[in-house]
């Protein structure tokens, strides 16, 4: 079956390629075409063995930030578009098309945002799609100190609840690492893909 690129990022096409460890990518390189990628190595991070800097786990626990679940997603994807906030990517990768594409998988109940406020503002937070026992983190964004890193904090804690065995960073950064992300061949990542998407778990 052929499709047509504006058929590429319609729910159904967006979800097979997460479902077979790929994933798009505005490419300004390219005039913002969108690209699809499967990294080989492929970047995680084990949620039997995350690790949370000690400063870090300190500030999550005294609840200095009040976090919540898919309260603004089109908010945090918007930031996470802008380079002013995400500060721990280079380059601009969220195009408006893949905006649109994300905001639909929300309405659907695939793609899931994680926010922290401050003072009751939007002080960061983080996205992704999430299919079974999967969840494919895309971008993150912080207008205050340690926003998105106490996010990530809450997304993991959130996939230890819900029982999920993988969470997909796709690259890894220095920011990620401390987090105990790691990168695994692409063949085992399909492995440890194929498994998660048997287990029957739902983010919210």
């Amino acid at each position: 079956m052929k499709y047509k690129k504006s058929d590429l990022l319609k729910p159904e096409y967006l979800l097979n390629a997460y479902a077979s460890g790929i994933f798009p990518m505005s490419v300004s390189e390219f005039n913002g075409e969108i690209l699809w990628f499967s990294p080989d190595p492929r970047g995680i991070i084990p949620l039997d063995n995350f690790h949370i800097p000690g400063n870090l786990k300190k500030i999550y626990n005294k609840k200095l930030f009040e976090i919540k679940i898919n309260s603004d997603f089109k908010s945090v994807i918007e930031n996470c578009a802008d380079s002013k906030t995400r500060k721990q990517d280079s380059g601009n990768w969220i195009s408006e098309e893949l905006i649109n594409a994300y905001l639909k998988l929300h309405k659907l109940g695939y793609a899931h945002s994680v926010e922290t406020y401050w003072n009751g503002s939007l002080a960061g937070g983080l996205y992704g799609v999430s299919i079974n026992g999967a969840f494919f983190g895309e971008s993150m964004f912080f207008n205050v100190k340690d926003a998105s890193k106490i996010a990530l904090v809450a997304l993991i804690n959130k996939l230890i609840e819900k029982k999920f065995i993988l969470l997909d960073t796709q690259y890894i950064n220095p920011h990620l690492l401390q987090f105990g992300a790691i990168e695994i061949p692409k063949q085992e990542y399909l492995k440890l893909l194929d498994k998660a998407l048997l287990i029957k778990t739902k983010f919210v």
